[in-house]
């Protein structure tokens, strides 16, 4: 006959042994199922002063939208910005108009109303244009510096730098390495699975905060993350500097005949030096020890984005000599035109005396 231990000690066995199977058969499960849609939860430790965030980016937002619609209209209607500097800052305020649309409506819903869910899909498809449009500024930057570069130091053969085809190449290639890698860091996203969590910590989806939410091995992805941030922000701000440097030395050497573009430098080093500084900041703090807390994180990041898109058009314009002269004489077009409509219109209700009266009667 067997010894009541004995059974106790099988009973307990056998329980231990179905704990295990229930406990592997949940990680089972839990490793082969991927969220496929998520919550945008930025600034949320703010609790109940977050919806109060959608005064300023709002203001912010609209900021943008206009100061860059202007700098655009400017460029495109004024024939004396038709040069390839203003052109390049026409395309530097394209970049700037677009990429807050990418993302910031989206989060003032979900400062307001708590609106803040997202699909992998839309997730992916907003990394892809707000880091392909990051991509295109820092690029628009180092074809700023070659342009300068060529009308100060080589004004010989300025005019031949300029023609269509030989621009072409200083254009194609590298949106074709941005399109690649950028391309590729979203791809490799799309394909991890997301089964830890399918909450996003931050405002919209920017590459590292959504690699962290994997359950696999993400070594790839910091890898190729690494490579396009060195070989595309990183290397076309060694390109910049160079060019900058060589531009120094050859101002310096010429006395004051150059000093007029040399002030144009000026400002694309104002510009540059503030998106780098916060892209750099925004990039480190993912991958680096340090004491930021996750709403630093996602202020830095948001900063990063839409702060050179306030600001730029704002240093283009009262830096730039010619682009303030073209504010001003629109302004004074548009105030001549104003008066027009009214002279106009005084004289069409002086022309009918009857139709002013019955006018004033009906009020």
């Amino acid at each position: 006959m067997e010894s009541p231990l004995s059974t106790r000690h099988r009973l307990s066995f056998i329980a231990l042994f179905v704990c295990e199977k229930v406990i592997s058969m949940k990680n089972f499960s839990a490793q082969n199922i991927s969220y496929t849609d998520f919550k945008l939860n930025g600034f949320y430790s703010l609790e109940e002063w977050r919806p109060f965030l959608f005064i300023p980016f709002f203001l912010m937002f609209i900021l943008s939208i206009f100061a860059n619609s202007i700098l655009i209209y400017l460029i495109i209607s004024q024939r004396s910005l038709h040069s390839p500097m203003y052109v390049l800052i026409g395309l530097l305020a394209v970049g700037d108009f677009i990429l807050p649309i990418l993302f910031v409506p989206h989060m003032l819903l979900s400062f307001l109303f708590n609106w803040n869910g997202i699909s992998l899909t839309g997730c992916l498809i907003q990394m892809f244009g707000l880091h392909f449009f990051g991509a295109f500024h820092s690029t628009l930057l180092l074809w700023m510096a070659i342009d300068r570069y060529f009308a100060i130091c080589r004004p010989l053969y300025y005019h031949k730098y300029v023609e269509l085809s030989n621009f072409l190449k200083f254009v194609v290639l590298p949106v074709i390495r941005n399109a690649a890698f950028v391309m590729s860091v979203v791809i490799l996203a799309g394909k991890l699975s997301f089964c830890e969590t399918n909450v996003i910590d931050h405002c919209f989806c920017e590459h590292m905060a959504l690699v962290q939410l994997a359950c696999g091995d993400i070594f790839i992805n910091n890898l190729v993350g690494l490579l396009t941030a060195f070989l595309i922000p990183a290397a076309d701000c060694i390109l910049v500097s160079v060019s900058y440097i060589v531009i120094f030395i050859s101002v310096f050497k010429s006395g004051k005949g150059h000093m007029k573009a040399f002030n144009t430098c000026i400002t694309h080093l104002i510009v540059m030096s503030v998106t780098l500084t916060l892209a750099m900041t925004a990039f480190l703090s993912y991958r680096t020890q340090n004491t930021f807390s996750p709403d630093s994180h996602v202020f830095v990041s948001t900063m990063y984005i839409l702060f050179p898109s306030c600001f730029n058009p704002i240093i283009y314009g009262v830096r730039t000599k010619e682009i303030k002269k073209a504010i001003k004489a629109q302004i004074k077009l548009t105030v001549k035109t104003n008066k027009c409509v009214m002279q106009v219109l005084m004289a069409f209700i002086c022309a009918f005396p009857d139709l002013n009266t019955e006018v004033k009667m009906t009020t």
